[in-house]
């Protein structure tokens, strides 16, 4: 019965040691996509708009025209 009992927490030890693990991991990886983000949004975010552009330029060129008629109504009145 001891040894069904060492297996079951040494299993539990294991699987506790894996999630821990895990959790490091992820932890690392959002910190560091925080920092890049942080730090370079606006590269970040033209670079995804400039992507967007590329794939789909009929979509793009209609929210340019919205937003350039409704910024030049805005200037106008």
């Amino acid at each position: 019965m001891s040894t069904a009992t060492n297996k079951k927490s040494s299993t539990s030890q294991m699987a506790s040691d894996k999630i821990s693990q895990t959790a490091n991991m992820a932890s690392e990886k959002l910190q560091h996509a925080g920092q890049h983000f942080v730090t370079e949004p606006a590269r970040d975010l033209f670079g995804v708009l400039k992507d967007y552009a590329h794939d789909k330029p009929d979509v793009a060129a209609m929210w340019c025209f919205g937003l350039g008629l409704m910024v030049g109504w805005k200037l106008r009145g």
